[in-house]
This record gives C-alpha cells, sequence and structure tokens, in this order.
C-alpha cells in the first residue's frame, strides 16, 4: 500500500514537473516564433496593437529584398568562413595544448596553465584597442584574416578540453609508448577519438561565439566586401523610416545557420556537455 501511495505521489510529481519544463520551453521559443512570424509579416503588421500572434498574411518579399538589395549571399559567406575556419583551427591548437598540459610533463607546467586559464577572465572587449593595433600593423584590416586569428589566441578550447583528457587513463598511453607508438600518432589516433564528444561541444560552443562576435567584426570588417552576416544584418537597423518586417527577415537569416549546426551536432553537444559535469 505504501509502494502504491509512493509510486502515485511520484507519478503526479512527474506530470507537474513536465508541466514545467514544457512552459518554460514554450517561453524560450516564443522569441524565435515571433522574430519568424514578424519576417513574414507587413511593417505595420510588426508594430501593430494589439499584436498579431499569427500572421495573416505570408510576405515573402521581405526576404527577397534581403537579398536583392543588399550582398547577403557574401555577408553569409564570409560568416561561415570565418566562423568555420575560426573553430576547425581553435580544436586543433586547444587539443594540442590541452594534451600537453594534461599528459606531458615540463617545468613549469601548473604554473604557465593557471597563467593561461587567468586570460578567460579578461573580457574582450578590454583588449579591443591593442588587439586592433596589432591587426593593423599586421595589415589585416578589412579582411577576414583579422577576424579568424584574434579568435583563435584563446584559452577556452585548451580549458574545456584538458578535463576530458584528463579523464584517460595514463595506462592507456604508456602501453601505446610500449608498443613503440610515437607523442604524434598516440595523440591522433587513440586520444582524439576518446574525446570526440568534448571536441563536438566546443565546435558548437565555439562556432556559435564566433559568429555572433559582432562587436569584433565590426571593428575589423570596415568595407562592404569584408562585413559579415551580422553586421550586415545590424546596418538594416540604421534607416530613418525602418522596415521592422525587413530587419526581421534579416535577423531570421543571420540565425538560421545557427538552427543548423545546432541542429546537425545536437547529439555530440548534448553527449559532450553531459561527460564534462560527470567528470567534473
Amino acid at each position: 500500500m505504501l509502494k502504491r501511495k509512493g509510486k502515485l505521489k511520484g507519478d503526479k510529481f512527474d506530470v507537474f514537473s513536465n508541466i514545467i519544463v514544457i512552459i518554460f520551453a514554450i517561453m524560450s521559443l516564443f522569441p524565435l516564433y515571433w522574430l519568424i512570424t514578424s519576417s513574414l509579416k507587413t511593417s505595420a503588421a510588426v508594430v501593430k496593437m494589439p499584436p498579431d500572434w499569427f500572421p495573416k498574411t505570408f510576405n515573402l518579399s521581405n526576404y527577397a529584398d534581403v537579398f536583392e538589395h543588399n550582398p547577403a549571399f557574401k555577408w553569409a559567406l564570409n560568416s561561415i568562413t570565418v566562423s568555420l575556419v575560426a573553430t576547425i583551427a581553435l580544436i586543433i591548437v586547444g587539443s594540442l595544448a590541452a594534451y600537453a598540459f594534461s599528459k606531458l610533463e615540463f617545468k613549469g607546467k601548473n604554473i604557465i596553465f593557471i597563467i593561461f586559464i587567468s586570460s578567460l577572465m579578461i573580457p574582450k572587449e578590454v583588449m579591443i584597442v591593442p588587439l586592433y593595433r596589432i591587426v593593423d600593423d599586421m595589415g589585416m584590416i578589412n579582411s577576414l584574416h583579422g577576424m579568424i586569428w584574434p579568435n583563435v589566441a584563446t584559452a577556452f578550447g585548451v580549458f574545456l578540453l584538458k578535463g576530458f583528457f584528463d579523464s584517460i587513463p595514463d595506462s592507456l598511453r604508456e602501453s601505446a609508448k610500449m608498443d613503440g607508438a610515437s607523442e604524434l600518432r598516440i595523440f591522433v589516433r587513440i586520444m582524439l577519438p576518446i574525446v570526440k564528444p568534448g571536441i563536438a561541444a566546443l565546435f558548437i560552443l565555439f562556432f556559435v561565439d564566433v559568429w555572433n562576435d559582432y562587436l569584433w567584426q565590426l571593428v575589423v570588417g570596415q568595407e562592404e566586401s569584408a562585413k559579415t552576416l551580422m553586421v550586415g544584418t545590424a546596418t538594416l537597423m540604421q534607416d530613418l523610416n525602418p522596415n521592422f518586417a525587413y530587419k526581421m527577415a534579416g535577423a531570421t537569416i543571420a540565425a538560421i545557420p545557427m538552427l543548423v549546426v545546432f541542429l546537425v551536432f545536437q547529439r555530440s553537444f548534448t553527449s559532450g556537455i553531459t561527460a564534462g559535469a560527470e567528470k567534473g
């Protein structure tokens, strides 16, 4: 009887908790819903009060205008190039450094790691001026290189991946060395496949971070040909007589690649974050 009462109470709690989760999920998705539906309305319908919760007409001309009157394809290509190259470069550099800090022994390793990770406490905005001067001296202003390589010089990848390498038993590496495997072969053929969930999580987190790095891309990409999708979309907001539906369409176009990346890597991202939580 007590078991039955306990089970009934547990079922009621599950139902209640599921309702709460559903409510919060709807609240989280509502801004995305409002963005997409507003992009299909007229400008007057976007600011109408009370609002139309569902568009009465589907106005696709907003999307056509974004691509017809602006180099949106060029902006999108620039954003994809910057985000993809920066993320892949960070994964390569970060995984090598994380493996070295985790498995190799060298003088001053712990001190260097602490100094390295301490750089994460400095906001990027604080370094904008000196970083801009460095990039300018290297001739990378108004080029994608100026947006890519400063993003690679961050300790975030090392911080995230080191925990995954720490969880791998040292005996596995020692056995491989006894079999005659080189350090690079151990890293590529043994270690990287094991930390694949962490790499997937890092890929999504950093790709999204670089994609949304509006301030630095605005500072470096001043010419029209060097603008990214985030910066180009923001320029749509500078009209004196704004077309809000037109701007919503531009923002939706900028958000779509992020949704695609997350949906494609969702399972790997979830398993990577879960594994990282278990190791912590």
